[in-house]
């Protein structure tokens, strides 16, 4: 499967920004989808997860409340909707796509990424 991440960009504190990614293939339903983001200096993290079909998602404590992982399998694409933005959510995000046989928050299972969209919240 190949991803397309978009939808980064400047943006106030207490701002919205919404990410959309993309993938190829016909068996988008098949993956597990998660939205990864790095901050300078810092450890790739996961920001948020969704199962296959949607009913199940996962979100650090840093994002909760705040972030909104969704998908739309009609369109192959998965978003993530970012509300209150902070200073400390900018980073350059990824989306990624896991295999089947791991849990929506196992980053090992995540094989697939797509190129970052940078995110910087201005104070």
């Amino acid at each position: 499967v190949q991803l397309q991440a978009s939808g980064g960009g400047l943006v106030q504190a207490g701002g919205s920004l919404r990410l959309s990614c993309t993938a190829s293939g016909r068996t988008f339903s098949s993956y597990k989808m998660g939205w990864f983001r790095q901050a300078p200096g810092k450890e790739r993290e996961l920001a948020a997860a969704i199962s296959g079909s949607g009913d199940r998602t996962y979100y650090p404590d840093s994002v909760k409340g705040r972030f909104t992982i969704s998908r739309d399998s009609a369109k192959n694409t998965a978003y993530l909707q970012m509300n209150s933005l902070k200073p400390e959510d900018t980073a350059v995000y990824y989306c990624a796509a896991s295999s089947p046989g791991y849990s929506i928050a196992a980053i090992e299972g995540y094989r697939y990424w797509g190129q970052g969209t940078l995110v910087t919240v201005s104070s």
